[in-house]
């Protein structure tokens, strides 16, 4: 016997330009544990928490079903074709419920295929305001999508769960307080006035002219190259102990020939 679902078909109300949700109760009236599996035919268009699980005897399980926001409102007289289709296949002692739902699943759509027991839920986008009915009905049926349990058409998949927004949120605060915290930083590295603004050049124009002066320097030109020939002689002395690894000692070299022939 399958499972008993309250309400039999699932009314969304709208806006949908928001997250909406709905509950599905999931009950076992029978004397053996069963095992449950919610798919759909929109898998990226819902989230269900869970979408599968195990339902112990003359208990039941409550089935959150989000339907995701939508950039656009769909008409007023749109008729949703989504579906869910709830599986369920009774336990016993040669299943293990220990291997996990996934093995779980595997095994029985291997060994107990005939056994799974299935019941299709229509989804019914309601207008504002308006009462969720059990069982809402339309005036024409459309053609049911196909609900193959071995090899699912590319219309059909198992939903994902229920995101968690708590965390969503903290990790959206974490980003704006980087991001806000960036922009500080490069606003007050920028000049914020003609003043500074001419400082700040006059500054680097004072830098510039000292480099140019000491470049024209023979004593400082020599003193750098003598500075940098000093530095080559320790390391190769250091590299010959085994203290300096040999590419460092080359990159040095070629420095040295570097400031050579720039001062000289």
């Amino acid at each position: 016997m399958s499972v008993e679902l309250n309400p039999p078909e699932l009314g969304f109300k709208r806006p949908f330009n928001e997250e909406r949700a709905v509950s599905l109760q999931l009950t076992n009236s029978t004397a053996e544990s069963v095992a449950f599996k919610v798919k759909t035919t929109a898998p990226k268009q819902y989230c269900v928490r869970p979408n599968s699980g195990i339902i112990r005897p003359h208990d039941h399980v409550e089935v959150q079903v989000l339907l995701q926001a939508m950039k656009e409102e769909p008409p007023l007289d749109y008729k949703c074709r989504d579906k869910f289709l709830v599986q369920s296949v009774a336990l016993d002692s040669s299943h293990n419920p220990d291997d996990g739902l996934t093995t779980l699943w595997s095994a029985i759509e291997k060994t107990s295929k005939s056994s799974i027991q299935e019941k299709k839920i229509r989804v019914n986008f309601l207008a504002p305001g308006a009462p969720t009915p059990n069982g809402v009905s339309s005036e024409m049926e459309e053609k049911p999508p196909s609900y193959t349990a071995t090899s699912p058409s590319p219309q059909f998949d198992s939903p994902a769960p229920q995101k968690s927004t708590v965390g969503d949120s903290a990790r959206s605060a974490a980003e704006a307080t980087g991001v806000a915290g960036a922009a500080a930083a490069v606003s007050s590295a920028i000049p914020t006035s003609q003043e500074e603004l001419k400082s700040q050049l006059a500054a680097a124009q004072a830098q510039i002219a000292k480099l140019t002066q000491d470049m024209k320097d023979p004593a400082v030109r020599q003193r750098k190259a003598a500075q940098a020939e000093e530095k080559v002689q320790t390391v190769v002395q250091q590299s010959q102990s085994g203290g300096v690894p040999l590419h460092i000692v080359a990159a040095l070299c070629l420095f040295s020939f570097l400031v050579a022939w720039l001062f000289f």
